[in-house]
């Protein structure tokens, strides 16, 4: 298929119903395949995300020796080589679009007694990587990348790693994981102090699999000297993809819907609360923990939004949704400030200038920031939208369309694959006339 001509043609109006199960968390997804691959004996997932992304994980790690078969209805089973048993490559890595998989492995190749260069596609080519390499430097890493700072990467093995005490400049939950990895292998002890909370699954994910992690406030850290037991994981819905659902049904007048077993996880929840403070009517039945995981039923019905001037510490909180929670803003009544958010500018695209592109087409006041973005409310029109092979614009101006006056294209759309292959086929279902056109 040619991204170039994936369209989704999406017409106004409708509202959201019904009960729906979002995909498996993306996030939980790539820890499972690289902590399960690491661990000694036979790990167990169901309930994991089968999207571009996480299978590009899989494939790594079945070109570094592990039998890992493609999974069946989100059933995997991860026979473990232990923290010693991965396998030269016999060619690069190819990593597509994901970002969690170059950063991530980064760290755990660095540790490696081969050497390996990873790479990724066009978009993946020109995303910065110094945030990692250099720290992983300063452990003792030899790491090669373009004069940019970007992919290719070549890891160079059989380097020793020392344990380092870093500081991060930003926060960063995939910096952090890259640097827990490599300190699996480094001499000493390895400490991440956090600016402001991140997603905490890999350490989660850790200690569920019998590796001690300590916190202290904003310092976590671990010691080289640890195994990794194999373990079943339940992988709960992922909240980044119910997101989108979440704000389709608060824009959309009579809308009322179920998203079942959506993971909680508190590092996660910005968009509930930013939501929430917006006036959106949502609320959580069943929690419960699930393999370490927090998770719940969340209903949400249609209500009225107000503009807020997000606060910042729930930034990193809804780092990955905001492209949505940029079309609540564009429905809600006044004006919505963002700031602190430039992390948004170095995703799968530059998502502050490519959501105020998107937004002005469609006849929405939305003024872009160095580090966010001003957006006024009002009555959006329809219009051609480029998501610039982006999954979660193209995702979030298909929610757009809830509340357009017109259709509402958008071009480049094939990426959404990497994180939510079903999104189409739910999106009809809950109530959204949506159509893909697709040309050779």
């Amino acid at each position: 298929m040619n991204i170039s001509t994936t369209q989704f043609i999406v017409n106004p109006g409708g509202k959201l119903h019904g009960t729906l199960r979002m995909p498996g968390d993306k996030s939980i997804s790539h820890r499972a395949i690289m902590l399960g691959a690491l661990a000694e004996g036979t790990t167990q997932v169901k309930g994991f995300l089968e999207g571009e992304d996480t299978l590009a994980t899989l494939a790594a790690f079945r070109a570094m020796g592990v039998s890992i078969d493609r999974p069946t209805h989100g059933q995997v089973t991860i026979p473990g080589v232990g923290l010693h048993g991965l396998q030269v490559p016999s060619k690069p890595l190819y990593l597509g679009n994901s970002g969690t998989s170059m950063r991530l492995l980064s760290g755990l190749m660095a540790g490696q007694a081969f050497s390996v260069e990873m790479g990724g596609d066009a978009s993946l080519s020109r995303r910065p990587m110094r945030r990692v390499t250099e720290p992983l430097t300063l452990m003792g890493a030899r790491i090669e990348t373009t004069e940019q700072g970007t992919p290719p990467l070549k890891i160079h093995g059989g380097q020793r790693l020392q344990g380092i005490n870093y500081t991060m400049p930003i926060a960063s939950a995939q910096l952090k994981s890259c640097l827990f990895l490599a300190g699996l292998y480094a001499e000493g002890t390895t400490c991440v102090t956090e600016p402001a909370p991140t997603r905490d699954h890999t350490e989660r994910m850790l200690a569920g699999f019998g590796y001690t992690v300590k916190r202290e406030g904003q310092r976590i850290c671990l010691q080289r000297g640890g195994k990794l037991q194999a373990m079943s994981i339940d992988v709960p819905a992922d909240i980044s993809s119910a997101a989108f659902f979440m704000v389709g049904a608060s824009i959309a007048q009579g809308s009322d819907i179920l998203l079942k077993h959506v993971g909680i996880n508190p590092t996660r929840t910005g968009v509930i609360n930013i939501l929430r403070q917006m006036g959106a009517d949502i609320r959580l039945h069943n929690q419960r923990d699930v393999g370490g995981e927090p998770v719940a039923d969340i209903r949400v019905c249609a209500s009225p939004l107000h503009g807020i001037k997000i606060p910042q510490e729930q930034v990193p909180l809804a780092i990955d949704e905001f492209p949505v929670i940029f079309i609540a803003a564009a429905c809600a009544e006044g004006k919505t400030v963002l700031t602190g958010a430039q992390e948004l500018r170095v995703k799968e695209s530059d998502r502050i200038q490519v959501m105020a592109d998107g937004l002005q087409a469609v006849g929405i006041e939305a003024e872009p920031t160095p580090e966010g973005m001003v957006i006024q409310g009002g009555q959006m029109h329809g219009g051609i939208i480029n998501s610039h092979g982006d999954h979660r614009i193209a995702m979030a101006f298909t929610i757009a369309a809830l509340r357009a006056k017109e259709t509402i294209t958008i071009r480049d759309c094939a990426n959404v694959a990497t994180s939510f292959p079903n999104f189409v086929d739910l999106a009809q279902v809950a109530g959204i006339d949506i159509n893909l056109k697709s040309q050779v």
